[in-house]
């Protein structure tokens, strides 16, 4: 037991010391007092706090933490490795009352829990709270009862743009309300996303502290979550709330989105803007990726920072283990999806396929409303597309069923089957489906086929008559480049002079500038405006070629038509990539000729086209009917004369020629020696990385890249041009060598280490320790006797390819003289952990990094 006990005590001090507590220590080695950086304090302070933590009556010795004037802040019950933290509960309550403490930290050294008195239950912790961050929370008394008690009206965010609103001429008369409002940018909430509002006061009311949304693309999720957020901090239940993304393009859109509605009231940052003041900020919004990257979350951010963490496309930013970064903080959580799981409504979860897409997607669903509360598969709240429909907020899209005689093979159970001669010169048969198109499948009449389709039948602008505003979907960067030239040389014969190679635009994370042209071409400014009515501000570009940089989030209410030209496996990308049309428009706003205006018939946006190429939404089964279906030209209708059909099978990437010499005279060895060398490598191997430190320093574009945090630019053009070039001849291998690291590495964490972004690189055991935290996080078990069994089983499993076969194929029998980890080792974890650890280690964690 002692042994035991002074495991864990090493374990807590190295924890206390990481979150920058420092202990108080004299000539009676009383180091159980621990302290705040900055406070002075004397033993004869310490001695009137009395006895009570200068040793315990039975068990292990705890800790008290003072706070910055010397007082009690924080009681630490810790014990011994083999014990449940939780068993010293009514303990440490005793203790902190005694000494009039709010928080309670109970610890084994391996598992934590964070409790404040005033409020619930304990909650399982990664890491120990800061000073700063506990002090703050000192500060916080929350109060459900005035949540719930808070009057909400369709104005609660006009109130707070324009508190005096209802007493302006503008708004009192009646025929000028209208223009009042658009003129002050007026934001009322519909009767729905009140409704939704009002469920999370209900929800508290009952004690809930989750919350789970489904409501469609187009619905208004942010401003009914600026209106959570106001509710929240107007009522001092949140100090300060964090908004979590999962993409650069939303991080910056619901920005402006909470600065605009609430920039009154409540200041918003991006954190990485503010990475030294965001604490000023009351609304911090940030990716998920960004957090979670190097463990920033908990490096940089204790458990009490945020009382209130809303995850926006919540099945997409908590999946996987980004949901440790979820868990971290200890306050309300809200998730907002507009995936709803009638989508795997035909999915038969009692023989489950790995082969089948909606597994995955049942998985991360499920996984979803789990994470928030919701089991038994009810969000808090609802409101689906065919609501938004029926209401009249949002419209359906005319899909479109196309298929070629090339994709009809590639979508049948046959497949498409090619001729080939084996490395044997006998003939073999090769069958491509649609998920090998433009990857192992390519086509270029296929691709001639669907842009040539696309463009006869796409919805026309009802101002200027040219194609209507679109977006493209694409297999790959590559195949996006293609249908981008296609779409441009095509659109030259049916507009001659119109566009100079800019009717469509490629918009890839390659691409410069790429973001930004996603603004533009929502603000219709891509490439110019006006380019067939001068007074009509429309974008010059009509389509935007992505693969999947528009699919999440996209905002843009004036699009008429969506090009699926690629296979969709996932029901959430299909339901985010079909709710970029689903938005209603009147094209009159944008038009500034009023005499024009009259002649306008219909300028309501009652419809858009679904261009769906590769039967996703029979895929999908989804509700609605194809409404068109379209017999595809065989041959091309715009390049007569053009006589190459399609593509009979794969076409390989050319392969460049390249000189070379053989030589042939004899070679002799005529020196032989052995040198065992150390961790630090050789000199050469360590001037070898600092070579490639300097170089990389040295690039002012890739420098720019990293600062702008680019990383999958910074990414392409390490490979492009720095690696494997004459001279040094850089690889991630030679670096991973070059820096004496167990493990792989990425060219992100070489560039986050070289330009300061982290200290050092982790150790494979450390990466081990950081995913058994966030396991903790996420499963909470509350087997403490046998955690460190299950961390043993769980680092084998994670880097031990022969287990995860045995335990795989259930070869247990194996285990008797598995020389890593036995079957002594497997009794030894409870039954229950037994398939769910490697359960989660397939699911959540990146084996790749291990190897």
């Amino acid at each position: 037991m002692a042994e035991k006990e002074a495991k864990a005590r090493i374990k807590i001090n190295k924890l206390l010391e990481e979150a920058s507590w420092r202990f108080f220590d004299d000539e009676r080695g009383r180091a159980n007092i621990v302290l705040e950086p900055n406070v002075k304090i004397t033993a004869a302070q310490i001695d009137e706090l009395g006895q009570n933590f200068e040793k315990a009556e039975r068990g292990f010795v705890d800790f008290l933490l003072l706070n910055e004037q010397g007082y009690p802040l924080v009681v630490l019950e810790a014990k011994a490795e083999d014990k449940n933290p939780l068993t010293g509960k009514e303990q440490a309550r005793k203790y902190a009352k005694s000494q009039n403490c709010r928080f309670v930290i109970l610890s084994n050294g391996n598992l934590h829990y964070f409790w404040d008195l005033q409020q619930g239950n304990p909650y399982v912790i990664a890491r120990f709270p800061a000073p700063d961050s506990i002090q703050g929370y000192t500060r916080f008394q929350p109060n459900p009862q005035r949540l719930y008690d808070e009057s909400l009206d369709a104005d609660y965010i006009a109130l707070t743009q324009l508190p005096s609103y209802a007493n302006e001429a503008g708004w009192k008369n009646t025929a000028e309300r209208d223009a009042f409002i658009e003129k002050n940018n007026l934001r009322f909430l519909r009767k729905y996303q009140l409704q939704a509002v009002r469920s999370i006061q209900q929800a508290v009311k009952e004690g809930k502290n989750r919350f789970l949304f489904e409501m469609a693309t187009g619905t208004g999720k942010t401003l009914t979550a600026a209106a959570i957020i106001k509710l929240f901090l107007r009522t001092g239940n949140a100090r300060r709330a964090l908004f979590l993304v999962d993409r650069l393009e939303l991080e910056d859109q619901a920005w402006k989105a909470f600065n605009f509605l609430l920039k009154n009231d409540y200041t918003s940052v991006i954190y990485k803007e503010r990475r030294d003041d965001w604490r000023k900020a009351e609304i911090v919004v940030t990716t998920v990726q960004s957090l979670l990257f190097n463990d920033k979350y908990k490096r940089l951010f204790s458990p009490t920072d945020f009382d209130l963490v809303i995850s926006d496309e919540a099945h997409r930013s908590i999946g996987g283990n980004a949901r440790a970064v979820f868990e971290h903080f200890v306050g309300y959580k809200l998730g907002l999806t507009a995936t709803p799981k009638d989508y795997l409504k035909k999915f038969d979860r009692a023989k489950p396929s790995t082969k089948d897409p909606r597994e995955l997607e049942r998985r991360l669903l499920l996984d979803t409303y789990r994470t928030f509360g919701c089991e038994s598969g009810q969000s808090t709240f609802r409101y689906s597309l065919i609501d938004g429909v029926k209401d009249g907020y949002l419209i359906n899209p005319l899909v479109i069923d196309a298929r070629t005689d090339i994709t009809t093979q590639l979508l049948s159970d046959e497949g498409y089957s090619v001729l080939a001669v084996s490395e044997n010169e006998e003939d073999a048969e090769q069958s491509f489906y649609q998920k090998d198109f433009e990857k192992k499948f390519y086509s270029d009449p296929t691709n001639q086929v669907f842009c040539e389709t696309f463009l006869k039948n796409a919805l026309r602008d009802p101002i200027s008559g040219e194609i209507g505003k679109s977006i493209v979907f694409a297999v790959s960067q590559n195949h996006a480049a293609k249908l981008t030239q296609v779409l441009n040389e095509l659109v030259d014969l049916m507009f001659p002079g119109k566009y100079q190679s800019d009717f469509a635009v490629q918009v890839t994370s390659l691409v410069p500038k790429a973001q930004q042209f996603t603004i533009n071409f929502a603000n219709n400014n891509l490439m110019g405006s006006a380019n067939f009515i001068d007074n009509y501000r429309t974008s010059k570009a009509r389509v935007c070629v992505t693969v999947g940089m528009m699919t999440t989030g996209y905002d843009c209410e004036d699009i008429l038509n969506l090009g699926l030209m690629r296979p969709i496996f996932s029901p959430q990308d299909f339901v985010q990539i079909k709710g970029r049309g689903t938005r209603k428009h009147n094209f009159l706003r944008q038009l500034f000729d009023p005499a024009m205006k009259e002649l306008v018939k219909e300028p309501e946006k009652t419809r858009y086209k679904l261009f769906d190429f590769f039967a996703n939404c029979e895929y999908f089964e989804e509700k609605f009917n194809y409404d068109e279906v379209l017999k595809l030209p065989q041959q091309s209708e715009f390049s007569r004369g053009n006589k190459q059909g399609p593509c009979a099978g794969p076409i390989p990437p050319g392969l460049p020629g390249l000189s070379s010499f053989e030589y042939f005279g004899l070679d002799t060895l005529v020196q032989a020696g052995e040198q065992q060398i150390g961790p630090e490598g050789m000199k050469i191997d360590r001037m070898f990385f600092e070579k490639f430190e300097s170089k990389v320093k040295d690039d002012p574009t890739l420098k720019e890249q990293v600062e702008a945090e680019q990383w999958d630019k910074a990414v392409e053009y390490v490979h492009t041009r720095l690696f494997d070039k004459p001279e040094e001849f850089f690889n991630l291998e030679k670096l991973r060598r070059a820096a004496g690291i167990d493990r792989r590495i990425t060219i992100r964490e070489i560039l986050e280490k070289i330009f300061g972004f982290i200290p050092g690189f982790k150790a494979k055991d450390e990466l081990l320790e950081d995913e058994f935290q966030k396991f903790i996080l996420d499963c909470k078990p509350d087997d403490a006797k046998h955690i460190i069994a299950m961390k043993y089983f769980f680092k084998a499993y994670a880097t031990d390819s022969r287990l995860r076969d045995i335990i795989e194929n259930k070869r247990l029998t194996e285990l008797n003289v598995n020389p890593t980890f036995s079957m002594a080792d497997f009794k030894a974890v409870p039954a229950e952990w037994r398939t769910r650890i490697p359960e989660y280690v397939k699911d959540y964690v990146s084996l790749n990094q291990f190897m």
